[in-house]
């Protein structure tokens, strides 16, 4: 189900808060189109946070990588790698109200991201927001091969850490169905969402400079695929 907004009506961080604890996220047609569209999927991706899967392959990159994680560190930077265009994907929904938008969020502790590093480069991350025990994932990038993987299984183990019972995905898609990306139905995942509305969560609960064995002793459990 989508609607699109009235151009003249203002939307603000709170209307954006309650329209998320109803299940609605906001979404574009391109960069050049200064309208919103409000998006209640039929079915949407969830993230169950018990039953994250760890490629053993991806655990080892984790493990022995140079890269550096940040968080919080760079909002404009990562939100300009997820708009950015490349390979397969010429086109952005990230249109300047969404960057304002989530700007404002940032700004009142409501949206986070994970960042990525190659020493001081910038090569990987994601952004989303935080509300109750729920945190929706918007969108991620990656410049370096695995970039992106490495932010969202820092972003899992800081989910967990902090006590977050809800990972909204929007959507499946294969990049994240290796992690145990599921779909529900529209209603199932309300009930999921108003559970986790009423937790009070701590994204920072983990330290910002949590290391690599941190991160993979939070998400490893003897279920976890090692394939």
């Amino acid at each position: 189900m989508t609607s699109r907004d009235d151009i003249i009506v203002e939307i603000t961080p709170q209307v954006l808060l309650k329209a998320y604890s109803c299940g609605i996220f906001p979404m574009a047609e391109s960069a050049e189109d200064p309208a919103l569209y409000w998006i209640e999927p039929q079915h949407r991706g969830i993230l169950p946070l018990d039953a994250v899967h760890v490629p053993r392959r991806l655990a080892r990159t984790v493990r022995t990588t140079p890269f550096v994680v940040r968080i919080d560190h760079d909002f404009e930077g990562t939100v300009e790698g997820c708009a950015a265009s490349r390979e397969g994907r010429r086109s952005t929904w990230i249109n300047s109200r969404i960057r304002s938008l989530y700007r404002e969020l940032f700004a009142l502790g409501h949206c986070h991201t994970v960042e990525v590093y190659d020493r001081n480069r910038l090569v990987g991350g994601l952004y989303g927001v935080t509300l109750g025990g729920a945190f929706f994932g918007e969108s991620m990038f990656s410049y370096e091969r695995d970039a992106s993987k490495i932010a969202l299984l820092h972003l899992i183990a800081r989910l967990v850490a902090g006590g977050f019972t809800l990972l909204d995905t929007q959507f499946v898609t294969e990049h994240l169905r290796q992690f145990g990306t599921i779909e529900v139905e529209r209603d199932a995942f309300q009930v999921l969402l108003d559970r986790a509305l009423k937790v009070m969560a701590d994204f920072n609960r983990l330290a910002p400079n949590a290391s690599p064995r941190e991160v993979l002793a939070i998400l490893q459990r003897p279920e976890a695929d090692n394939s």
